[in-house]
């Protein structure tokens, strides 16, 4: 799942938000989202851990593929990779939004080291 190695050598990188002062004169988005490029990079950061518990009964409680998705991201097959979370949630769009990430807590890397940021 994603790059074997990836854990090691890519840093955990996250959204950003865009500053209070301008978001409090409208209702719309107010993260700004990261390129396609970077969050394939991030995908990689997915290890083959063995037993994925992020999308286990600990993880995600819709029980999304965490590791198959990110491994499709990694590899650029984003047709496949909404396929996969179609298979799981129906309204990823909706759900995503509201989403505290418990996967991301459940994740086996978050026993040594910074985990895999999935909401991202």
């Amino acid at each position: 799942m994603g790059k074997v190695t990836g854990f090691l050598e890519i840093d955990r990188q996250v959204h950003k938000y865009q500053p209070a002062s301008d978001r409090i004169r409208h209702f719309r988005e107010f993260t700004l989202p990261m390129s396609d490029k970077e969050v394939e990079k991030q995908a990689a950061r997915c290890m083959d851990c063995g037993i994925p518990y992020c999308h286990g009964p600990t993880g995600c409680p819709v029980h999304n593929q965490i590791p198959d998705w990110n491994d499709l991201v990694y590899n650029g097959d984003w047709d496949n990779a909404i396929r996969n979370l179609h298979s799981t949630n129906n309204f990823p769009e909706f759900t995503g939004r509201i989403c505290p990430a418990p996967c991301e807590e459940a994740c086996t890397l978050n026993l040594e080291d910074i985990p895999v940021a999935i909401k991202t």
